[in-house]
């Protein structure tokens, strides 16, 4: 459904002078990377290095983020997301390492630094402890405050995604990203993310190291993601840095946790929506003795496990029976997703995965209108190792996926798309005392195809095939009370034969104790596109295309000045500013401001009337022209406010954005632009055993843009040629719009529920019963009304739940 509306102007940088800069920045880019690495290497001196990894005892699951110290120095070090530390810069001699986490006992380590220049690593376990603290404040957080910029950023955890109502009893990361700061939501059926003012296009979404080309179902409800693999997903809604490229708006980096090394456990759930079953063991156990002390020693620390989940949506089935109030056709939703990882671990931490999936999703006559099917598969490995006698971490990943999809819709006009291709890279991490060192280099090779019939009935056909290589260093810079991190990223597209220099940088001041300001910018680029508008509301179909040939020589600025397209990438430029405040040492306060600048985006042209050929030549590009070039702007300031005490969660969120496109004609507002939006979460633990909880999420957002309809006509094509009879011809329902996206939708709200019990069988053996409901106030939030009947089309009603999970 196409919106339009026109808004007032803003400006736009010329592509000229962004040309100059590029290709000047591309001359000094060997030397910044130089610089770069020499400065690296200088600053490692004679001293000792204690390194290692942090481990969870009862599963050999890594304990990621959690602090490691010598208490009465100031060296520290936090693992990150597999577990690992590092201290350096440490003279010899004898330390104590103390490692600590929530619901863990504190372990203290003694270390010997024999030599000066020697590497130590070690083995941490935590063993869950035993009796729980009556007041316990986390301190791993705070840690991370002082020693990361952490400017658009949020890291969520199994923790944090089991606080949130769980739409059909289980947890799904769908629904978390709903209510992180700066995310637009657009439909509970068939709608998309959109990040700070970036389209769905321009999010790029990595499984351990992977790109998945569409994360989300086309019931908006779940992802493909099963919630209880995930280890962490860090969520970068701008600024990020040069290590991540190939988008201009976000990134979404997701970490799958390793199967139980210690025993079979599982988990199998049912519920009114779906059914899921998870497995999980070791393959080959690690091997331990008992010493003179009766303690347990392990010989062999080598481990090899696996985990194994599979879900599915039976809701077009349980629909007719469960809620008979909607019609069959409104819920025509089923999807079946399997994954599966085997972990190699050596006894010195270094590791290798080799995982793979299969996502499979099917909407069957979707409002009477289309039916709808897509499959998305992959296979890949990734490896850590930490090679001795050196203070360098090396990763890296291989991967290859694909993405199928097909829309037969009832007017006979079908479209169907598809994308495959590898990525693969790795990289190397020094760390040098509380300074980084993080440097890499990375390949993607993908083709696309794409079939697509308009309204005119022209059907358009492309196939491209595509490389990229890019080169990266970071180089994070703790100066006690400011941290740098400045990085570049050097990204060529070999197929366009175009290369993009990109300088990133972020930072933050520690103003007080609690009060810090944090910036982070840069440049960004991309190859990919949406093979749909994104003009369209309802959009079941997103399929793929790389930039194509053809674009438009010129494109017309504001004033009318015309200048020449000087690349045919999609390209922005962001800046963000903000501060975080603790309120307290449980309440915190997270308030960023952002403009991002897309300087120039690449968009299909719904309104091509004729073929692009010789003799059509003298037609204006907006008529004859595959795809279109477009600018735009989004603005916005985001607030957070975290609390976390105890038993009692809250988390509020209020963003207000501005987004406006121009397509050298045109200025107006996106259908996702919607100016105010407010997320409310409450989690709170109850009884003497904390087998009691209850979770509640309420969301209010403004209402997006429309454009109405000003009236209707037939519509005549002319088939037969300029003398065809159009007296005796029947015609099309046509229509005449009113100014794009002039209107506004009502204001969207909606209060989630659930309460849950937990039934403590075994120390191993949990049953969970949950109930719960999706829209419990049964809000009528419109979602489009169609221009044929002018039917109003809403968003989904109260849907209550009841949900079975065991634990095992």
């Amino acid at each position: 459904m196409s919106h339009l509306a026109g808004w007032r102007s803003f400006a736009v940088p010329e592509i000229a002078t962004f040309t100059r800069l590029k290709m000047r920045m591309l001359r000094f880019s060997p030397f910044c990377l130089i610089a770069f690495l020499l400065m690296g290497s200088c600053v490692f001196a004679q001293t000792g290095n204690i390194r290692g990894f942090v481990y969870e005892k009862e599963t050999q699951e890594p304990v990621i983020f959690t602090p490691v110290y010598i208490p009465g120095t100031r060296y520290q070090a936090q693992t990150d997301v597999n577990g690992y530390f590092s201290i350096t810069k440490l003279p010899q001699g004898k330390y104590t390492l103390v490692t600590y986490a929530l619901g863990y006992d504190t372990v203290k380590t003694d270390v010997y630094l024999m030599d000066a220049g020697e590497i130590v690593t070690k083995k941490i376990y935590l063993p869950k402890k035993a009796k729980r603290l009556k007041e316990l404040v986390v301190s791993s957080e705070r840690t991370e405050a002082r020693t990361e910029v952490k400017t658009s950023i949020t890291k969520i955890t199994p923790k944090d995604l089991k606080r949130l109502p769980t739409v059909g009893g289980e947890p799904d990361l769908a629904q978390y990203l709903q209510v992180v700061p700066g995310v637009t939501f657009t439909g509970d059926q068939g709608g998309q993310l959109y990040i700070r003012g970036g389209s769905p296009v321009m999010n790029k979404v990595l499984l351990d190291g992977m790109v998945i080309y569409n994360p989300f179902h086309s019931i908006g409800l779940f992802s493909v993601f099963d919630a209880d693999i995930i280890r962490n997903a860090d969520v970068y809604t701008g600024g990020f840095g040069a290590q991540y490229g190939g988008r201009v708006s976000s990134i979404m980096d997701i970490t799958t946790r390793d199967g139980n090394k210690k025993r079979i456990s599982g988990k199998i759930a049912t519920n009114t929506f779906g059914s899921k079953i998870l497995l999980e063991g070791p393959l080959l156990r690690a091997k331990s003795e008992k010493n003179a002390a009766g303690d347990d020693v392990e010989t062999n620390n080598t481990t090899l496990s696996y985990i194994f989940s599979a879900k599915n949506s039976y809701l077009s089935r349980t629909s007719p029976l469960l809620y008979k109030s909607i019609a069959k056709t409104d819920l025509p939703f089923d999807f079946l997703d399997l994954y599966g990882k085997v972990s190699l671990n050596g006894s010195n931490g270094s590791k290798v995965n080799f995982f793979g999936f299969r996502f499979d999703d099917r909407v069957k006559n979707y409002q009477g209108l289309a039916d709808f099917n897509w499959v998305s598969s992959g296979l890949g490995s990734n490896f850590l190792v930490v090679p001795a006698g050196t203070k360098t971490m090396i990763r890296g990943f291989f991967s290859y996926s694909q993405y199928l999809l097909t829309m037969l819709e009832k007017d006979g006009k079908p479209r169907s798309s598809g994308i495959d291709g590898f990525n693969a890279g790795f990289d190397f991490t020094n760390f040098i005392g509380q300074n980084e060192v993080v440097y890499g280099v990375e390949a993607t090779g993908f083709s696309t195809n794409y079939t697509f019939t308009n309204s005119y009935n022209v059907t358009s056909e492309f196939e491209n095939n595509n490389t990229e290589v890019a080169g990266f260093i970071r180089y994070k810079m703790n100066f006690g009370k400011l941290i740098l991190d400045p990085s570049f990223r050097l990204h060529y597209y070999a197929t366009l034969n175009q290369a993009s220099p990109e300088p990133r940088l972020g930072a933050k001041f520690l103003v007080t104790d609690r009060l810090r300001l944090k910036a982070a910018g840069g440049l960004y680029s991309q190859n990919l596109m949406s093979a749909s508008s994104d003009r369209d509301v309802v959009n079941l179909f997103y399929g793929f295309l790389s930039s194509p040939d053809g674009l438009q020589k010129t494109f017309r600025d504001k004033d009318g000045q015309i200048r020449d397209i000087a690349t045919d990438l999609q390209t922005a430029w962001h800046a963000i500013f903000g501060f975080e405040y603790e309120l307290s040492d449980r309440m915190t306060l997270n308030v960023e401001g952002y403009n991002k600048a897309f300087t120039q985006l690449i968009n299909i042209n719904q309104s091509k009337k004729f073929d692009d050929t010789a003799e059509n030549a003298f037609r204006p590009d907006e008529d004859k022209k595959d795809f279109i070039i477009e600018t735009g702007f989004a603005r916005g300031i985001d607030f957070n406010l975290k609390y976390d005490y105890k038993r009692l969660y809250l988390w509020a969120v209020y963003s207000l954005g501005y987004i406006t496109r121009y397509d050298g004609t045109y200025s107006y507002l996106p259908h996702f632009d919607r100016r105010h939006n407010i997320n409310l979460v409450g989690s709170y633990v109850l009884g003497k055993r904390m087998d009691w909880e209850i979770n509640a999420r309420w969301n209010m957002g403004s209402g997006f843009p429309f454009t109405r309809t000003q009236g209707a006509y037939e519509l005549l094509d002319f088939n037969g040629g300029i003398n065809q009879d159009y007296t005796q011809s029947g015609g099309q329902l046509g229509f005449l719009y009113g100014s794009r996206n002039a209107g506004r939708l009502p204001y969207y709200h909606r209060l989630d529920v659930t309460i849950k019990k937990k039934f403590f069988i075994t120390e191993n053996s949990i049953l969970e019963i949950s109930a719960g409901a999706t829209n419990a106030y049964n809000r009528q939030n419109i979602f489009y009304r169609s221009r044929v009947t002018n039917e109003e089309v809403y968003q989904l009603p109260v849907l209550p739940t009841l949900a079975l999970n065991w634990t095992f």
